[in-house]
């Protein structure tokens, strides 16, 4: 049964009505339990259905930084798969490490641990120094949580020594009807979106648009080929995006047809598809035989090679990524979802004078940047399916098996899909094809 004050978000309330209504004493939320950290020890499967739960949990108390979110949606990402599978560590050792901190952190170390670093909804409670927020803004979070007193956060927020992901390396994350965030994680909400439609951008959209444009990423110009791994995945969607906004040249690589339309409705053209020119082996890209046929396909797509790789996969796809850069290439990576053990050859990197560049999240200006775009309508989301809440786990199988196109949603208190809109002129001028074409 339903709170008060989730019944009167539900319903849009006020801002005076939302400040009337007690806060709840528990809410349901996504976890994982310290207690079952063993379960895949010696397990080939590492099933997440098998270790995240929804439960009731405690209302935490509320930081003079921070706002309390009604979640009306959130997503999942594949931090929120590592958790699941205590992979590479268990999360619970960036909680302990919070606690130890003291103060308003000693509240994350639990022995559960809320899951999730998207969401959109609507702000019900702030802290007594929150100031440019109010209860009943529609809101999105940006996963950034950084640490204000810490003097390299002011030259770039991913730089400070304690910024952490939030939802994997905090407590109170998204996939929840409440979470707690800091004033400086909040961003408007789309306003021509749904509430699961504007949940599945920040993490990835901003991710992507740091590795691209950012003067701390690639720094793509007009012009440039930029390759693309996992090309209609959640990070790959909005890598191709971003390239055709900035006069790039996306070649988008999948592993089906009907990826490859998807691609070409975004207006790509340039697509490869593994399958044709795997030859039957899925290892291909593993040796320099592969990474030569992965490159004539790439010139025969476009006439020449790669400006800029953008690399997210790891193990099974850096070594063809460092190849396949063209001289004085980039190669810009901000994860290894197929393992973080890289093996490449050096000399394709020093001596044809190639860089590789990490990149870690976005900072808060980026992510502003990157949510204006999507107000805008020029980057659509990549929304693909929706799971509610009590089905979390099967969101986050989905995505661990890799069943999934772009973005998996979850509903926390929307009831139900197609809700939020506000302003249904700005949708119409997107064009619903446009927003709906990763659900076919």
């Amino acid at each position: 049964m339903q709170s008060a004050l989730s019944e009167a978000v539900i319903a849009g309330a006020d801002a005076a009505e939302l400040e009337a209504l007690p806060v709840p004493d528990h809410f349901a939320a996504a976890v994982v339990r310290e207690e079952d950290i063993g379960i895949f020890r010696s397990v080939e499967d590492k099933d997440v259905r098998k270790s995240v739960f929804v439960e009731d949990v405690p209302m935490p108390d509320l930081a003079p930084d921070e706002a309390l979110i009604a979640v009306m949606a959130s997503s999942i990402n594949y931090n929120t798969v590592w958790t699941a599978m205590f992979e590479p560590v268990p999360t619970f050792q960036f909680l302990r490490q919070m606690g130890r901190n003291g103060g308003w952190e000693a509240r994350h170390d639990l022995p559960y641990h809320i899951l999730g670093s998207d969401a959109s909804g609507v702000v019900v409670r702030t802290g007594s120094s929150v100031r440019r927020w109010k209860a009943g803004d529609h809101v999105v979070i940006s996963p950034a949580y950084v640490d204000e007193q810490d003097h390299d956060t002011h030259q770039d927020g991913m730089l400070g020594e304690n910024q952490k992901a939030w939802g994997f390396e905090t407590n109170f994350g998204g996939l929840a009807h409440y979470a707690v965030v800091r004033a400086s994680q909040l961003m408007p909400k789309p306003a021509a979106l749904t509430w699961e439609e504007a949940a599945v951008n920040p993490l990835c959209a901003s991710t992507a648009y740091r590795m691209l444009v950012s003067e701390r990423g690639a720094r793509m110009k007009q012009g440039d080929v930029v390759l693309v791994w996992g090309a209609t995945g959640g990070l790959g969607a909005y890598a191709v995006q971003l390239v055709l906004n900035g006069g790039g040249i996306p070649v988008g690589v999948v592993n089906s047809e009907e990826k490859a339309r998807i691609l070409m409705s975004l207006g790509c053209e340039a697509v490869i598809n593994r399958n044709d020119i795997e030859e039957g082996d899925p290892t291909f890209l593993q040796r320099p035989d592969g990474w030569k046929r992965m490159g004539k396909a790439i010139r025969a797509a476009v006439g020449e090679d790669p400006h800029i790789v953008f690399e997210h996969v790891g193990k099974k796809t850096f070594a063809a990524s460092v190849f396949l850069a063209r001289r004085g290439g980039t190669v810009v990576t901000c994860g290894s979802s197929t393992g973080y053990d890289h093996l490449y050859d050096n000399r394709y990197l020093w001596m044809r004078l190639k860089r590789i560049i990490g990149s870690h999240g976005a900072n808060l200006h980026e992510q502003w940047a990157v949510n204006r775009l999507i107000s805008l309508g020029r980057v659509v989301p990549t929304l693909s399916r929706t799971y509610p809440l009590d089905d979390v786990g099967d969101a986050a199988r989905s995505v661990q098996a890799n069943e999934h196109i772009g973005k998996v949603g979850v509903l926390c208190l929307a009831p139900r899909t197609g809700l939020g809109i506000t302003d249904p002129d700005a949708r119409a001028r997107i064009d619903e094809r446009r927003l709906h074409a990763f659900r076919g």
